[in-house]
């Protein structure tokens, strides 16, 4: 077939292909005329027929579904980029959100939060806090003093006392903080993922059940302001941004920037003496 003719993820199957290597895969090495898998080596491992893959790469039998997809990006062991973009070829848009669990941060993304000297944060989709800097400690909640079962926000909202009394008005920011956090988990594809947590709090909280059951929905700005009671800075407000961590699309970097200059003096003046 003429290679003008080939569609693009034809060619993109294709290239995945034969940079295989067959040794690794159990596969006879034996004499081959190109280099990677055979197209009915890619066949076998990702459970679908060979001449279904042979027209795939060809361009031919029309659009694959996304089930045949998956079982491709298994056989040719495709990063997610690439996987991504196996889908764009396909069908123009991405895959559909799959949430993957916490796996913690690199010490890079650590020190540049330890850069910070404003309070900042890193939560995952479902809103569990897997990173903070020291000026997050001082000015909202010190996490490292916190078991690494509790750290996620929606439990900390509605089992802390001290976080409830912080918040001026806390049932509308309640109320706001659960419609946020349903859009989130819904859009990363988590909702499985918070099946327990939601039980845990709707037995241990009758607000957070009857705002669960509301089924209100917020989508997230990504920007605002928040004001708190602080024991030690008194009444303070932090301009807070939320920022996508790249290439790891379950993380969200989120930035609280004090609006007072002298309220941020006196967290880094905190944070100095106890460091």
């Amino acid at each position: 077939m003429p290679e003008d003719s080939v569609s693009p993820l034809g060619k993109f199957l294709r290239d995945r292909r034969t940079r295989l290597d067959p040794a690794s895969f159990g596969f006879g090495a034996g004499r081959r005329r190109t280099p990677g898998l055979r197209r009915e080596e890619v066949a076998q491992r990702s459970n679908i027929s060979s001449t279904w893959y042979t027209w795939l790469e060809q361009g031919r039998g029309g659009a694959p579904s996304a089930d045949v997809l998956d079982r491709i990006a298994a056989g040719l062991m495709l990063t997610e980029p690439e996987r991504e973009h196996m889908y764009m070829l396909a069908f123009g848009h991405p895959p559909e959100a799959r949430y993957r669990g916490n796996e913690g941060i690199s010490p890079r993304l650590q020190r540049v939060l330890d850069a910070m000297p404003v309070p900042a944060m890193i939560r995952t989709a479902t809103w569990d806090v897997v990173a903070w800097n020291a000026a997050a400690a001082v000015a909202l909640t010190d996490y490292g003093a916190v078991p690494a079962s509790e750290r996620n926000i929606l439990k900390r909202m509605f089992s802390d006392s001290r976080m409830q009394a912080a918040q001026e008005d806390w049932l509308q920011v309640a109320r706001y903080v659960v419609a946020t956090f349903r859009a989130d988990v819904t859009r990363a594809g988590a909702s499985h993922e918070i099946v327990a947590l939601v039980e845990e709090l709707s037995r241990t909280s009758a607000e957070f059940e009857a705002l669960w059951r509301s089924n209100d929905v917020v989508g997230h700005t990504g920007d605002g302001v928040k004001r708190l009671r602080h024991p030690e800075l008194g009444t303070i407000e932090l301009e807070f941004s939320t920022f996508a961590v790249e290439g790891r699309p379950e993380l969200n970097l989120m930035v609280y920037n004090p609006v007072a200059a002298d309220v941020a003096a006196r967290i880094r003046g905190i944070v100095a003496a106890k460091g």
